[in-house]
């Protein structure tokens, strides 16, 4: 019975994403698109401005999440009270989130060379 289910409800959503993603194209079966307002399609360099500020403002986020990573694995280190299976968790934390901070800081030198590259 779940297959049958799961079968059912993944056609379904087959079914639905190719309704939504063809508007267009189903305009002639149900008649026009109605023009709902929303945000006018803008030049090039706007998109790419707008990507821009999309990935700066994640990637500062994720940066800051690291950081709070970084405090609470102190934090654990701390209170561990000499475990050594708990200091050991803390100490692999703290490293995979430094390296992760890593990638995130050349992320965004990478993004701040193409923003320099594409905008200019």
């Amino acid at each position: 019975m779940t297959t049958k289910l799961s079968t059912i409800s993944l056609r379904a959503s087959y079914a639905a994403m190719a309704f939504l993603s063809a508007p267009k194209a189903f305009a002639q079966i149900f008649g026009d698109v109605p023009d709902i307002g929303g945000v006018e399609g803008g030049t090039e360099q706007q998109v790419r401005q707008g990507i821009l500020d999309v990935l700066e403002i994640v990637l500062n986020f994720m940066a800051l999440i690291a950081v709070i990573f970084i405090v609470i694995a102190g934090i654990r280190l701390v209170v561990s009270q000499g475990e050594e299976q708990e200091k050991d968790k803390a100490k692999k934390t703290i490293l995979y989130v430094v390296i992760g901070l890593v990638v995130i800081l050349i992320a965004q030198a990478i993004v701040g060379f193409i923003a320099e590259v594409l905008l200019t």
